[in-house]
């Protein structure tokens, strides 16, 4: 699921403060409405005013669990995408993907997609007649400017539960609880699913060289002594080498846990492009518009329109800004 607001907001997204007060910062999460009559809403957790990215990782929609019967489901018509890996990971629900890569493949539950539109791509996604109920992560990696017109590209990935004392971990990007992915990214990053059992407390060895983000899907824990409630974000600066966490429900909670060192690079998110200047964000607008070859095409995908159109841009400079300070 891709950024389809038809209103959408520009996406300031700075380098980040280094300096923080507290030892987990707690993201609180807007809800989003993707458009149409039955809007599928999604919980927005990054970027937001206090924050851009994690690591590379500068985007994290949290969606579900959601009724398909009622909100219809998801159905995206072909869009585009540039300067950034997008990762899609399901807990519930089966997706179809197409991309103009050549790609056709399905999202399911616990196997990371990861495609990557660097210079330009496009893809539509659609929820399967198999799927009633549809919950899970969209995210977003910022891609490094050395990296940002890399070729379309597509991987897939079904890791296997690493279980410890009281918590099961999958692990779809680097490496944590001595697992590692093998799926290439362009910065170094961590991204793994954890499911701990109702009281549970695990100590985790990180690298003490990454910011951690660690989003709260289901129940509620504790992070290094912090209560993060359900669907907030909590967030560790570098220099912590161990992560503790805790679950403080009666149920199973499931977290996602991302990380990365920190990304020094000031971007600007508008739509479903990651660019450096306003006249960039236009280009790709203006080539998207026009058919460019910069995107391709997406064969097989039936929808009631062919591709989406671009929302116009706001009647204002598209520029990144700093941080608030302290």
């Amino acid at each position: 699921m891709s950024n389809v607001e038809a209103d959408p907001a520009e996406l300031r997204c700075p380098a980040n403060n280094p300096h923080h007060d507290a030892e987990v910062q707690i993201l609180t999460p807007r809800d989003v409405p993707l458009g149409g009559p039955r809007a599928m809403k999604v919980r927005r957790t990054l970027p937001q005013r206090n924050r851009s990215f994690i690591g590379a990782w500068c985007f994290v929609d949290h969606y579900g669990p959601d009724d398909v019967t009622s909100s219809g489901g998801m159905d995206v018509a072909p869009h585009p995408h540039t300067g950034l890996q997008t990762v899609s990971w399901l807990f519930t629900g089966e997706v179809e993907h197409r991309d103009s890569g050549g790609v056709h493949g399905m999202v399911r539950p616990g196997e990371i997609n990861l495609m990557t539109g660097g210079r330009g791509i496009c893809h539509s996604e659609v929820s399967t007649a198999r799927t009633s109920v549809l919950h899970g992560v969209q995210l977003w990696v910022a891609l490094p400017e050395e990296a940002r017109n890399a070729p379309r590209n597509f991987q897939h990935y079904a890791p296997d539960v690493v279980d410890l004392d009281g918590a099961g971990v999958r692990v779809f990007l680097g490496s944590l609880a001595e697992d590692t992915s093998p799926v290439d990214t362009f910065t170094p990053l961590l991204g793994a699913e954890l499911l701990l059992d109702p009281g549970a407390e695990i100590t985790l060895t990180v690298d003490s060289s990454f910011e951690h983000g660690i989003l709260v899907d289901t129940g509620a824990v504790s992070v290094q002594g912090q209560p993060v409630k359900q669907a907030e974000l909590g967030y560790i600066a570098p220099g912590c080498p161990d992560l503790r966490i805790a679950s403080l429900a009666n149920e199973q909670s499931r977290i996602v846990l991302l990380g990365g060192p920190p990304f020094e690079e000031e971007i600007i998110m508008w739509w479903n492009f990651v660019g450096r200047t306003h006249d960039e964000i236009v280009a790709f607008r203006e080539a998207w518009e026009a058919g460019s070859d910069q995107f391709g095409e997406v064969n097989g995908y039936v929808g009631a329109v062919s591709r989406l159109p671009a929302p116009q841009l706001p009647n204002a400079q598209l520029r990144p800004r700093s941080n608030p300070k302290g």
